[in-house]
């Protein structure tokens, strides 16, 4: 069933409820137009046993007499009545003694109830459905008793029920052939309803068919109702919208990648072109290979930068988690760039952050501050403090500069990939520093900030989960 379209499906379930309402409403029909012939059938019988009692009260219940009153008492030749002789005393009657005391059926026909039907007849009125001699189909008969002479008979009438049955099987006959044309066109009208209801579904299927990667500004047309596909091709416009964005991300990336790429790859080849040329003695053979190495180490980080972000993007970047001391954490940063430092003529001052953890990979936490430290060194000036506060069940670690601080308008942008606070892409450092701090931050469910401090200089921190 799930193979079969939408279209389809929708006019099968119209179909099977509309066949249902239809068996239900001819249900319910039939038996009230059965109800009410038989209704009318027994008040028909009970006229008909008043006359044949009065005759009887009045002395006129011998045969000949109730033949003669034939033309008053019944009305068709297909009905009948008898009258039935007892033996029993006024209210408690017993079984017949054999004797019809009237009849207008023919002499060979008996009594046509039999005398459990009489017994219970004696007691109050009888009705019964069954076969009589010379009566079409079936017969209706009503049987009830009456007083006469100090005597109780059995008034018994009938009539064939042939006029109800024909009517019963006209409407069913009705049913039959009006169900199923009712059926095929309600199916056919929801078939109709089901493909108006489906095209902005189509058009939109057409139009997102026709939207390519040349043309994602492109949006799904939406239907005027402000209904549930109205909704569902806003929700799609939506997810459009930011797969463009992310298309103009990954366009932008694989620019600026290939821009960063180009400068050490076409260095490292002019080193290797120079030192095959030029290289006359082994001392500059080994100048120009040590300068193609730091071209190749330049390339190397800036691959594994590259990686980093993208498992990140992808929610694959795989964390070591477990409880880190951030005391030892800034100890392991101070000796990495006590040296570094010392040559730059910068001082760089760790706050004791005893006491204070986080959970989370070590190596991620330290390249992250790594990232900071060297950021500040390249682009800031005077001290650099590296503090850690707790507070609100998270952790922040500063690290400040004392330098000129981001450039106007570079903040909001500072976290991007190759973003650089100079435009012209100076300096030797590929602008995925801070990009690769905030995918680490957002690995730990933190986040990265920036800003530029009252004073002078930067603050740029993590935030972290304690």
């Amino acid at each position: 069933m799930s193979r079969v379209p939408i279209r389809l499906r929708v006019t099968l379930a119209f179909a099977a409820a509309m066949l249902a309402v239809l068996a239900l409403t001819a249900a319910f029909v039939y038996e009230r137009v059965e109800d009410r012939l038989n209704e009318s059938l027994d008040e028909g019988l009970q006229a008909r046993a008043d006359d044949v009692a009065a005759l009887v009260a009045t002395g006129g219940g011998e045969a000949g007499t109730l033949r003669l009153g034939q033309q008053r008492v019944l009305e068709t030749e297909d009905a009948f009545a008898q009258v039935l002789r007892t033996d029993g005393l006024p209210g408690r009657p017993s079984a017949l003694d054999g004797q019809l005391a009237a009849t207008t059926l023919p002499a060979n026909v008996g009594a046509v109830i039999d005398r459990d039907e009489a017994d219970r007849a004696g007691a109050g009125a009888v009705f019964v459905t069954e076969p009589v001699p010379g009566i079409p189909a079936d017969a209706r008969i009503l049987a009830r008793p009456v007083t006469a002479t100090a005597r109780v008979s059995i008034v018994v009438v009938g009539t064939t029920t042939e006029d109800r049955d024909e009517t019963l099987s006209g409407l069913v006959t009705t049913f039959a052939i009006g169900g199923p044309i009712a059926l095929l066109l309600a199916s056919g009208f929801g078939y109709l309803v089901a493909g108006r209801a489906l095209t902005p579904v189509e058009t939109m299927r057409r139009r997102a068919a026709a939207i390519s990667a040349t043309g994602p500004d492109e949006r799904l047309p939406l239907p005027e109702a402000r209904d549930e596909l109205r909704r569902l091709g806003e929700t799609l416009n939506e997810m459009l919208g930011r797969l463009e964005t992310a298309v103009e991300r990954e366009r932008a990336f694989v620019d600026d990648a290939s821009h960063e790429l180009r400068t050490p790859l076409a260095m490292h080849k002019t080193e290797l072109e120079l030192a095959l040329r030029y290289a006359k003695t082994p001392e500059e053979m080994r100048a120009a290979m040590s300068s193609a190495i730091v071209e190749v180490d330049r390339l190397i980080q800036l691959a594994e930068d590259l990686l980093v972000l993208a498992r990140s993007a992808d929610g694959k970047l795989a964390l070591d988690l477990r409880r880190v001391g951030i005391g030892e954490l800034l100890g392991d940063v101070r000796e990495r760039f006590s040296a570094r430092t010392k040559v730059e003529g910068r001082s760089l001052v760790i706050e004791p952050a005893n006491g204070v953890t986080v959970e989370g990979d070590r190596l991620r936490l330290e390249q992250a501050l790594t990232n900071l430290v060297e950021n500040a060194i390249e682009h800031g000036d005077g001290e650099i403090t590296v503090r850690a506060d707790q507070s609100n069940g998270e952790v922040a670690i500063h690290v400040e500069d004392r330098g000129p601080g981001f450039p106007p308008g570079f903040i909001g942008q500072a976290f991007e990939r190759f973003s650089r606070g100079d435009p012209s892409r100076g300096g030797h450092g590929t602008g995925l520093g801070l990009a690769i701090v905030d995918a680490i931050a957002r690995a730990h469910r933190g986040s990265a900030h920036a800003a530029n401090r009252s004073g002078s200089g930067a603050d740029v921190w993590l935030e972290l989960p304690h």
